[in-house]
Protein backbone atom coordinates (compact mmCIF):
# COMPACT_ATOMS: atom_id res chain seq x y z
CA UNK A 1 0.00 0.00 0.00
CA UNK A 2 1.41 3.38 -1.06
CA UNK A 3 2.26 6.07 1.42
CA UNK A 4 -0.50 8.78 1.59
CA UNK A 5 2.19 11.46 1.51
CA UNK A 6 3.53 9.98 -1.74
CA UNK A 7 0.04 9.94 -3.26
CA UNK A 8 -0.41 13.59 -2.28
CA UNK A 9 2.89 14.54 -3.97
CA UNK A 10 1.89 12.69 -7.15
CA UNK A 11 -1.49 14.46 -7.20
CA UNK A 12 0.16 17.86 -6.66
CA UNK A 13 2.71 17.19 -9.43
CA UNK A 14 -0.03 16.08 -11.84
CA UNK A 15 -2.08 19.15 -11.01
CA UNK A 16 0.92 21.44 -11.56
CA UNK A 17 1.78 19.72 -14.82
CA UNK A 18 -1.83 20.09 -15.97
CA UNK A 19 -1.76 23.83 -15.18
CA UNK A 20 1.53 24.27 -17.04
CA UNK A 21 0.14 22.39 -20.04
CA UNK A 22 -2.98 24.54 -19.93
CA UNK A 23 -0.83 27.69 -19.71
CA UNK A 24 1.19 26.65 -22.75
CA UNK A 25 -2.00 25.95 -24.70
CA UNK A 26 -3.35 29.40 -23.82
CA UNK A 27 -0.05 31.09 -24.77
CA UNK A 28 -0.09 29.30 -28.11
CA UNK A 29 -3.64 30.50 -28.72
CA UNK A 30 -2.67 34.09 -27.84
CA UNK A 31 0.12 33.98 -30.43
CA UNK A 32 -2.06 32.26 -32.98
CA UNK A 33 -3.16 34.66 -35.66
CA UNK A 34 -0.12 36.81 -36.47
CA UNK A 35 2.39 34.06 -35.78
CA UNK A 36 0.46 31.54 -37.84
CA UNK A 37 0.05 34.10 -40.62
CA UNK A 38 3.80 34.72 -40.71
CA UNK A 39 4.59 30.99 -40.61
CA UNK A 40 2.07 30.37 -43.40
CA UNK A 41 3.62 33.15 -45.46
CA UNK A 42 7.14 31.77 -44.86
CA UNK A 43 6.00 28.36 -46.09
CA UNK A 44 4.88 29.94 -49.38
CA UNK A 45 8.10 29.87 -51.41
CA UNK A 46 6.73 31.94 -54.29
CA UNK A 47 5.62 34.70 -51.90
CA UNK A 48 8.96 34.76 -50.06
CA UNK A 49 10.96 34.88 -53.31
CA UNK A 50 8.72 37.73 -54.45
CA UNK A 51 9.21 39.54 -51.15
CA UNK A 52 13.00 39.21 -51.44
CA UNK A 53 12.93 40.50 -55.01
CA UNK A 54 10.75 43.49 -54.10
CA UNK A 55 12.95 44.38 -51.13
CA UNK A 56 15.95 44.33 -53.49
CA UNK A 57 14.12 46.60 -55.97
CA UNK A 58 13.20 48.98 -53.14
CA UNK A 59 16.82 49.11 -51.93
CA UNK A 60 18.10 49.83 -55.45
CA UNK A 61 15.51 52.61 -55.78
CA UNK A 62 16.65 54.18 -52.52
CA UNK A 63 20.31 53.89 -53.56
CA UNK A 64 19.47 55.56 -56.89
CA UNK A 65 18.48 58.68 -54.93
CA UNK A 66 22.13 59.16 -54.02
CA UNK A 67 24.07 57.34 -56.72
CA UNK A 68 23.57 56.34 -60.35
CA UNK A 69 26.17 55.01 -62.81
CA UNK A 70 25.44 57.96 -65.12
CA UNK A 71 23.11 60.92 -65.37
CA UNK A 72 19.92 59.29 -66.75
CA UNK A 73 19.21 62.28 -69.03
CA UNK A 74 22.78 62.94 -70.18
CA UNK A 75 23.15 62.44 -73.95
CA UNK A 76 26.27 61.09 -75.65
CA UNK A 77 25.57 60.47 -79.32
CA UNK A 78 29.03 58.94 -79.82
CA UNK A 79 27.95 56.07 -77.54
CA UNK A 80 24.41 55.60 -78.90
CA UNK A 81 22.70 52.19 -79.30
CA UNK A 82 25.41 50.19 -77.54
CA UNK A 83 24.22 46.65 -76.89
CA UNK A 84 24.12 45.23 -73.34
CA UNK A 85 27.33 43.77 -71.87
CA UNK A 86 29.51 45.08 -74.71
CA UNK A 87 30.86 48.09 -72.82
CA UNK A 88 31.91 48.03 -69.16
CA UNK A 89 30.80 51.64 -68.68
CA UNK A 90 27.27 50.88 -69.95
CA UNK A 91 26.31 47.50 -68.54
CA UNK A 92 22.80 47.38 -70.05
CA UNK A 93 23.71 49.37 -73.15
CA UNK A 94 22.53 52.80 -74.28
CA UNK A 95 19.54 54.20 -76.15
CA UNK A 96 19.46 56.10 -79.45
CA UNK A 97 20.72 59.27 -77.72
CA UNK A 98 23.55 57.53 -75.89
CA UNK A 99 21.84 57.60 -72.49
CA UNK A 100 22.71 54.83 -70.05
CA UNK A 101 19.91 52.27 -69.96
CA UNK A 102 20.78 51.00 -66.46
CA UNK A 103 20.61 54.50 -64.99
CA UNK A 104 17.33 55.19 -66.77
CA UNK A 105 15.86 51.90 -65.58
CA UNK A 106 16.81 52.62 -61.97
CA UNK A 107 15.48 56.16 -62.19
CA UNK A 108 12.29 55.09 -63.97
CA UNK A 109 11.60 52.30 -61.48
CA UNK A 110 11.98 54.81 -58.65
CA UNK A 111 9.47 57.18 -60.28
CA UNK A 112 6.98 54.33 -60.76
CA UNK A 113 7.40 53.17 -57.15
CA UNK A 114 6.94 56.73 -55.87
CA UNK A 115 3.58 56.94 -57.66
CA UNK A 116 2.65 53.50 -56.30
CA UNK A 117 3.59 54.51 -52.75
CA UNK A 118 1.48 57.64 -53.11
CA UNK A 119 -1.47 55.46 -54.16
CA UNK A 120 -0.86 53.29 -51.09
CA UNK A 121 -0.78 56.34 -48.82
CA UNK A 122 -4.08 57.57 -50.28
CA UNK A 123 -5.59 54.10 -49.80
CA UNK A 124 -4.60 54.07 -46.14
CA UNK A 125 -5.22 57.71 -45.22
CA UNK A 126 -8.57 58.04 -47.03
CA UNK A 127 -9.90 54.56 -47.74
CA UNK A 128 -9.36 53.03 -44.29
CA UNK A 129 -10.99 55.83 -42.19
CA UNK A 130 -13.79 56.22 -44.75
CA UNK A 131 -14.59 52.50 -44.66
CA UNK A 132 -14.42 52.31 -40.87
CA UNK A 133 -16.71 55.32 -40.37
CA UNK A 134 -19.20 53.98 -42.93
CA UNK A 135 -19.24 50.49 -41.43
CA UNK A 136 -19.38 51.68 -37.81
CA UNK A 137 -22.15 54.26 -38.24
CA UNK A 138 -24.41 52.25 -40.55
CA UNK A 139 -27.89 53.47 -41.37
CA UNK A 140 -28.29 56.76 -43.24
CA UNK A 141 -24.64 57.74 -42.84
CA UNK A 142 -23.54 54.46 -44.42
CA UNK A 143 -26.06 54.84 -47.26
CA UNK A 144 -24.90 58.37 -48.03
CA UNK A 145 -21.20 57.44 -47.95
CA UNK A 146 -21.76 54.42 -50.19
CA UNK A 147 -23.64 56.55 -52.75
CA UNK A 148 -20.57 58.82 -52.94
CA UNK A 149 -18.39 55.77 -53.61
CA UNK A 150 -20.77 54.57 -56.32
CA UNK A 151 -20.61 57.95 -58.07
CA UNK A 152 -16.79 57.90 -58.05
CA UNK A 153 -16.70 54.26 -59.21
CA UNK A 154 -19.04 54.99 -62.11
CA UNK A 155 -16.49 57.34 -63.74
CA UNK A 156 -13.95 55.35 -65.84
CA UNK A 157 -10.38 56.00 -64.76
CA UNK A 158 -9.17 57.01 -68.23
CA UNK A 159 -12.05 59.49 -68.59
CA UNK A 160 -11.14 60.95 -65.22
CA UNK A 161 -7.52 61.34 -66.31
CA UNK A 162 -8.54 63.02 -69.57
CA UNK A 163 -10.64 65.47 -67.56
CA UNK A 164 -7.67 66.18 -65.32
CA UNK A 165 -5.52 66.91 -68.36
CA UNK A 166 -7.80 69.86 -69.04
CA UNK A 167 -6.69 71.33 -65.70
CA UNK A 168 -3.15 69.95 -65.45
CA UNK A 169 -0.48 69.38 -68.05
CA UNK A 170 0.51 65.76 -68.79
CA UNK A 171 2.91 64.52 -66.12
CA UNK A 172 3.15 63.15 -62.63
CA UNK A 173 0.64 65.67 -61.25
CA UNK A 174 -2.22 64.37 -63.42
CA UNK A 175 -1.34 60.75 -62.57
CA UNK A 176 -1.17 61.48 -58.84
CA UNK A 177 -4.55 63.24 -58.84
CA UNK A 178 -6.12 60.43 -60.86
CA UNK A 179 -4.79 57.87 -58.40
CA UNK A 180 -5.89 59.96 -55.42
CA UNK A 181 -9.46 60.27 -56.71
CA UNK A 182 -10.06 56.61 -57.51
CA UNK A 183 -7.60 54.24 -55.82
CA UNK A 184 -9.10 54.33 -52.30
CA UNK A 185 -12.62 53.23 -53.27
CA UNK A 186 -12.08 49.47 -53.15
CA UNK A 187 -10.08 49.76 -49.91
CA UNK A 188 -12.97 51.67 -48.33
CA UNK A 189 -15.44 48.97 -49.37
CA UNK A 190 -13.30 46.15 -48.00
CA UNK A 191 -12.67 47.92 -44.69
CA UNK A 192 -16.40 48.75 -44.37
CA UNK A 193 -17.36 45.09 -44.82
CA UNK A 194 -14.75 44.02 -42.26
CA UNK A 195 -15.85 46.73 -39.78
CA UNK A 196 -19.52 45.73 -40.03
CA UNK A 197 -18.56 42.15 -39.22
CA UNK A 198 -16.23 43.03 -36.33
CA UNK A 199 -18.46 45.61 -34.61
CA UNK A 200 -20.96 42.88 -33.68
CA UNK A 201 -18.26 40.75 -32.02
CA UNK A 202 -18.46 40.04 -28.28
CA UNK A 203 -15.28 41.92 -27.40
CA UNK A 204 -16.50 45.06 -29.19
CA UNK A 205 -19.88 44.85 -27.44
CA UNK A 206 -18.07 44.42 -24.13
CA UNK A 207 -15.89 47.46 -24.84
CA UNK A 208 -18.99 49.54 -25.60
CA UNK A 209 -20.65 48.33 -22.41
CA UNK A 210 -17.57 49.48 -20.47
CA UNK A 211 -18.00 52.98 -21.86
CA UNK A 212 -15.24 53.06 -24.50
CA UNK A 213 -15.85 55.60 -27.28
CA UNK A 214 -15.99 54.84 -31.02
CA UNK A 215 -12.50 56.24 -31.70
CA UNK A 216 -10.89 54.14 -28.95
CA UNK A 217 -12.75 51.01 -30.07
CA UNK A 218 -11.72 51.62 -33.68
CA UNK A 219 -8.04 52.03 -32.77
CA UNK A 220 -7.84 49.23 -30.21
CA UNK A 221 -10.16 46.60 -31.67
CA UNK A 222 -11.36 47.21 -35.23
CA UNK A 223 -8.16 48.49 -36.87
CA UNK A 224 -5.89 45.64 -35.63
CA UNK A 225 -8.43 43.08 -36.84
CA UNK A 226 -8.66 44.63 -40.30
CA UNK A 227 -4.90 44.74 -40.85
CA UNK A 228 -5.04 41.55 -42.88
CA UNK A 229 -7.51 43.13 -45.31
CA UNK A 230 -5.50 46.38 -45.46
CA UNK A 231 -2.14 44.70 -46.08
CA UNK A 232 -3.53 42.34 -48.70
CA UNK A 233 -5.31 45.12 -50.58
CA UNK A 234 -2.16 47.26 -50.47
CA UNK A 235 -0.19 44.55 -52.24
CA UNK A 236 -2.65 44.75 -55.14
CA UNK A 237 -2.89 48.56 -55.13
CA UNK A 238 0.85 49.02 -55.74
CA UNK A 239 1.12 47.00 -59.00
CA UNK A 240 -2.13 48.55 -60.29
CA UNK A 241 -0.66 52.04 -59.78
CA UNK A 242 2.64 51.05 -61.40
CA UNK A 243 0.81 49.63 -64.41
CA UNK A 244 -1.39 52.75 -64.68
CA UNK A 245 1.67 54.99 -64.73
CA UNK A 246 3.36 52.81 -67.35
CA UNK A 247 0.24 52.81 -69.52
CA UNK A 248 -0.29 56.58 -69.34
CA UNK A 249 3.37 57.40 -69.94
CA UNK A 250 3.47 54.95 -72.85
CA UNK A 251 0.47 56.75 -74.38
CA UNK A 252 2.18 60.11 -73.85
CA UNK A 253 -0.19 61.52 -71.21
CA UNK A 254 1.84 60.59 -68.14
CA UNK A 255 5.48 61.32 -67.32
CA UNK A 256 6.95 63.20 -70.28
CA UNK A 257 10.29 62.60 -71.99
CA UNK A 258 13.18 63.12 -71.45
CA UNK A 259 12.31 62.14 -67.86
CA UNK A 260 12.54 58.40 -67.41
CA UNK A 261 9.79 56.14 -66.11
CA UNK A 262 8.91 52.59 -67.03
CA UNK A 263 6.21 53.95 -69.36
CA UNK A 264 8.48 56.39 -71.21
CA UNK A 265 11.13 53.67 -71.55
CA UNK A 266 8.53 51.36 -73.08
CA UNK A 267 7.46 54.12 -75.45
CA UNK A 268 11.04 54.83 -76.57
CA UNK A 269 11.89 51.13 -76.86
CA UNK A 270 8.82 50.42 -78.98
CA UNK A 271 9.89 52.99 -81.56
CA UNK A 272 13.26 51.33 -82.12
CA UNK A 273 12.20 47.73 -81.53
CA UNK A 274 12.84 46.64 -85.11
CA UNK A 275 16.59 47.28 -84.79
CA UNK A 276 17.35 47.48 -81.04
CA UNK A 277 15.06 45.00 -79.29
CA UNK A 278 16.90 45.22 -75.96
CA UNK A 279 15.71 48.83 -75.47
CA UNK A 280 12.15 47.49 -75.16
CA UNK A 281 12.86 44.15 -73.52
CA UNK A 282 14.72 45.65 -70.56
CA UNK A 283 11.82 47.79 -69.22
CA UNK A 284 9.34 45.04 -70.16
CA UNK A 285 11.25 42.49 -68.05
CA UNK A 286 11.52 44.86 -65.06
CA UNK A 287 7.82 45.79 -65.24
CA UNK A 288 6.71 42.17 -65.70
CA UNK A 289 8.82 40.87 -62.82
CA UNK A 290 7.49 43.59 -60.52
CA UNK A 291 3.87 42.83 -61.51
CA UNK A 292 4.37 39.09 -60.97
CA UNK A 293 6.17 39.61 -57.65
CA UNK A 294 3.52 41.94 -56.21
CA UNK A 295 0.70 39.65 -57.28
CA UNK A 296 2.37 36.50 -55.91
CA UNK A 297 3.10 38.29 -52.63
CA UNK A 298 -0.48 39.58 -52.52
CA UNK A 299 -1.81 36.03 -53.05
CA UNK A 300 0.50 34.76 -50.30
CA UNK A 301 -0.63 37.46 -47.86
CA UNK A 302 -4.28 36.82 -48.68
CA UNK A 303 -3.86 33.11 -47.92
CA UNK A 304 -1.84 33.83 -44.78
CA UNK A 305 -4.37 36.28 -43.31
CA UNK A 306 -7.44 34.26 -44.30
CA UNK A 307 -8.51 32.24 -41.23
CA UNK A 308 -10.59 29.93 -43.41
CA UNK A 309 -7.62 28.56 -45.38
CA UNK A 310 -6.54 25.07 -44.44
CA UNK A 311 -3.17 24.32 -42.88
Amino acid sequence: MENPASLKEQFTFAQTDSKQSEYHDVSNISLSFRKKAWLKLKSNKAAMISLTFLVLIALLSVISLFWLPHNPNAQNVNESNLKPFTNSAYLLGTDNLGRDMLSRLLYGTRISLMIALFATAVDILIGVPYGMISGWCGGRVDNLMQRVIEIISSIPELVLIMLLLIVFKPGMTSIIFAVALSSWVLMARLVRASTMQIKSSDYVLAARAMGEGPVKISVRHILPNTMGVIITRTMFTIPAAIFLEALLSFLGIGVKAPNASLGTLLNAGEKGFQFYQYQLWEPVIVLSLMMIAFNLLGDGLRDAFDPNTKE
